[in-house]
């Protein structure tokens, strides 16, 4: 049996702090840090952020600021909203990585394969052919080729300043 050495994943089995049942994406919103925590974007009632366990080099996540769990949930206004930022993060993440194509999806509740299924949010995952080779089938690993840090100052800046919340919707 070949073994790994990861110590740094000591935090994953024996955690220092007990988990909070606070959710995720409100806390990283409250926290207005930004670049700490990879949000690109924030738009009057939607943010897009980094997600910290891509799949693939870019993985984002477009989430409504109001605690929802379905689309269904969310007034006209916040649809436009987390729809249009959608299509703006997109674009960016098309303009600067260059994808071949992607992989776009909602996991609603945790049997859907939602890791936060009380807040709804939307993936956008950039595809490349030969994204998917030997790593993951047969090392049951993935190969991500670039650091998120990397990853957020190349689309923050494709992104463009933050919209204020009278500015943007006056603008529709």
């Amino acid at each position: 049996m070949e073994r790994i050495w990861a110590p740094w994943r000591k935090a994953y089995i024996r955690p220092s702090k007990k988990k909070s049942a606070k959710c995720l994406f409100c806390g990283l919103l409250a926290e207005n840090k930004d670049k700490r925590n990879y949000i690109l974007k924030r738009s009057p009632f939607s943010f897009a952020i980094l997600n910290l366990y891509p799949y693939n080099t870019g993985h984002t996540l477009i989430i409504p600021k109001r605690h929802v769990d379905s689309v269904h949930a969310l007034s006209a206004e916040e649809k436009l909203d987390w729809l249009d930022l959608y299509e703006k993060t997109r674009l960016a993440i098309q303009k600067a990585l260059k994808p071949h194509g992607f992989n776009v999806g909602i996991n609603m509740g945790k049997v859907g394969g939602a890791g936060v299924p009380h807040h709804l949010h939307l993936h956008i995952v950039p595809r490349w052919a030969g994204d998917a080779n030997f790593m993951p089938v047969i090392g049951g690993t993935k190969v991500i080729s670039e650091s998120l840090n990397s990853i957020y100052e190349t689309l923050v800046k494709k992104l463009g300043p933050k919209e204020s919340s009278s500015k943007a919707l006056h603008a529709r």
